[in-house]
């Protein structure tokens, strides 16, 4: 059955800043809260948060300094400012139990958050992403965030930028990728399309934990984790991820075949995967 609530958009104060979340799905059933990557928006789970919304009340938060969030100061783009933001928000608008759905950053927040709220976490979501991180990955979007473009012509540029710098948006058609990365630019006074996100977020702050730090947090998580990683993916290699289901406790991890990093969550197996592991009640 479909949710008769439709999309919203919902803005908040909180730790400081406006917060800008999209939500869906009818209140009164189990919460999924979701986090985007680096440089991504809360627009990017729109085809997921649209499925699970029969299902869930899907807020996806999009972080400081992206999309319609305001922008903060340029030190506090960390991973303890997030979890942070993330639990002021959680106050703002009354949750009290929820499940996490992280992808690449936003999965790392997460694993974070489950470790200091235990109490709040019904079920942990981390997609691609652990407490060990393929140096070839790293590097890569390292060198990404170095040569990204401050301004585009057009759309099509866009579109363009995403096809050959983004692995999972380069399988993608073009009309998919515009779907995407319409929400991630806004048309300027000076009739260039710009990114709507804060120039400074795109490099992870400092104060960053150690990996020991990273796996303990991981291993102190009480609640269910599924793990999702994809199968070329150069984030989360496989041998960490086999490592975090065999460290993890109540861990259950899924490949998702074809899949680069990270994965969309539109995937049939992803897609499967949450709703399987997911809260129904």
């Amino acid at each position: 059955m479909t949710s008769t609530f439709g999309v919203r958009d919902i803005f908040v104060e909180a730790n400081g800043l406006r917060h800008h979340l999209i939500a869906r799905g009818s209140p009164g059933t189990p919460i999924a809260v979701m986090l985007h990557n680096l440089v991504g928006q809360a627009r990017m789970f729109d085809a997921p948060a649209a499925a699970l919304a029969d299902s869930q009340h899907v807020y996806a938060l999009d972080f400081r300094g992206r999309g319609e969030s305001a922008w903060g100061p340029p030190d506090d783009y960390n991973q303890a400012t997030y979890a942070a933001d993330l639990e002021a928000v959680r106050d703002a608008l009354g949750l009290q139990r929820f499940a996490l759905i992280g992808t690449a950053m936003g999965g790392g927040v997460a694993m974070a958050y489950a470790a200091a709220h235990p109490e709040r976490v019904s079920a942990l979501v981390m997609n691609d992403i652990g407490p060990d991180l393929d140096g070839a990955g790293v590097n890569r979007i390292s060198t990404r965030t170095e040569s990204t473009p401050t301004a585009f012509p057009d759309l099509k540029a866009v579109v363009a930028y995403y096809k050959e710098h983004f692995p999972a948006a380069a399988r993608l058609p073009d009309e998919r990728v515009s779907d995407f990365a319409r929400w991630n630019v806004r048309l300027s006074d000076t009739g260039l399309y710009v990114w709507k996100m804060d120039p400074a977020a795109r490099h992870v702050g400092g104060g960053a934990p150690e990996s020991e730090e990273l796996w303990r947090m991981f291993r102190s998580i009480q609640c269910p984790v599924l793990i999702l990683r994809g199968e070329g993916s150069d984030i989360l290699s496989r041998e960490t991820a086999e490592k975090m289901k065999a460290e993890g406790g109540d861990a259950v991890l899924v490949e998702v075949p074809g899949a680069v990093h990270p994965p969309l969550l539109t995937e049939p197996e992803s897609a499967a995967a949450l709703m399987a592991f997911l809260p129904s009640s």
